[in-house]
């Protein structure tokens, strides 16, 4: 089958290779344009855009999918089918129509739970047990069309977020191609989400990567794995951000009536109170510095540490 893979990020990369190493034929990619990235601001191809070109598969980058020109190679290309992973563009009907088995997309759910751009992190704010990954044909709306298939994903109780979706691109691959061989074979059949059991995951802002203190040590802990690696969980102190990795939530020694926020450092560990009990700092990231031990952090300081809100 011929395939015109859509995907932007690293996490599209599983599947990417996952396709052309099955019996399907990659004939093109599409990916989202250059863009600036990092703290240097520097204008770079994205993972899915380098990795092709090293394979030597022709790249496609609209500034918009529903610009003229994309329809009209996408046209030349004859797609069978378009497999889609994280491509981060709405696609326009005329564009939908093109492929004759559609375009389909992996996304990071058991739909119809945590439809949107930031599923994974949803799952772990919300403290979820049990995602998983979907296939499903995409129509109009905001990743509501007929399911393909899915697999499904235990939320440990350490994982961050970047964790789950490592594992989940890896099972979402094998079940991408398995989806397009039964499409091949016309072996499955596409069913309607259920009406019930609906939710959103929109992007995360920023702001809500800021970790409130006062919330329980479970919501604290839920937040900051939830905000791992992207956008990065972050309190203020003394005027200035101060990323945070993730806590132990149930560590030996908590002492006992630390309110909210409030830092309790020693030589070897460093805690901050919660809504209800301390939690032991890992990792932190002071402005402008690399991630350093909690530990390091609170003797560099020499002195007070004040609290964190």
């Amino acid at each position: 089958m011929r395939c015109v893979f859509a995907g932007t990020p690293g996490v599209a990369l599983p599947s990417l290779e996952a396709l052309l190493d099955s019996r399907h034929e990659v004939v093109a990619v599409v990916t989202r344009p250059d863009a600036a990235r990092g703290r240097g601001r520097s204008v770079e191809r994205s993972a899915v855009a380098e990795f092709a070109a090293e394979r030597g598969i022709p790249v496609l980058t609209p500034a918009s999918p529903g610009e003229p020109g994309f329809a009209a190679d996408l046209h030349a290309l004859e797609p069978d089918c378009c497999p889609v992973v994280a491509y981060g563009a709405l696609l326009p009907a005329g564009v939908l129509s093109i492929p004759r088995l559609g375009w389909v997309n992996l996304h990071f759910s058991l739909l119809p739970a945590w439809r949107g751009a930031a599923p994974v992190q949803r799952a772990v704010l919300h403290g979820d047990d049990i995602t998983g990954a979907t296939t499903f044909v995409i129509g109009p709306g905001l990743d509501d069309g007929p399911v393909l298939g899915t697999v499904t994903e235990v939320i440990r109780p350490t994982d961050t977020s970047g964790d789950l979706l490592e594992r989940l691109a890896a099972s979402g691959a094998g079940l991408l191609v398995a989806t397009l061989d039964a499409l091949e074979d016309q072996a499955i059949e596409a069913k309607p989400q259920p009406a019930d059991g609906v939710s959103l995951a929109p992007k995360v802002a920023v702001d809500e990567a800021r970790i409130r203190w006062e919330d329980p040590l479970v919501g604290v802990d839920r937040r900051i794995r939830a905000m791992t690696p992207a956008p990065g969980a972050w309190t203020m102190l003394g005027g200035e951000r101060l990323g945070v990795g993730p806590v132990s939530v149930w560590a030996d020694g908590a002492p006992e009536g630390v309110a909210p926020g409030q830092v309790v450092a020693t030589k070897s560990q460093v805690w901050v109170g919660t809504g209800t009990r301390a939690v032991l700092l890992g990792q932190v990231r002071p402005a402008g510095k690399r991630p350093m031990d909690a530990p390091d952090w609170a003797r560099g300081l020499r002195g007070e540490i004040g609290r964190l809100g």
